[in-house]
């Protein structure tokens, strides 16, 4: 990969992750603390919980497990398009967890 084509690669890598960073600060500190108030007005049916209780205990980590997945495909994406995946047939890749 030339100059170009990585200062190219890195601008949308970072900026991916800025994305999902945001999102997940937005729902952990936004739904779960500066919003609680707001949310408690709802109950998470089935259980009773206030549903901003429910974003600070459980749905911000469910959200970021989910953002873990995302991140996951749209790197694996991103790197496809710069033509930098890793390929299960490269006999240079790592193998059993070893160099």
């Amino acid at each position: 990969m030339n100059g170009p084509d990585r200062a190219s690669y890195w601008r949308a890598n970072l900026r991916l992750i800025f994305s999902v960073l945001c999102i997940w600060f937005l729902v952990s500190f936004g739904a779960g603390i500066w919003g609680r108030e707001f949310l408690d007005q709802w109950r998470l049916p089935g259980t009773g919980f206030p549903l901003g209780f429910w974003f600070a205990q459980q749905g911000s980590i469910l959200v970021f497990v989910c953002l873990i997945a995302f991140y996951v495909r749209a790197a694996g994406r991103l790197d496809k398009r710069f033509g930098v995946e890793e390929k299960a047939d490269d006999p240079n890749a790592q193998q059993d967890g070893k160099a």
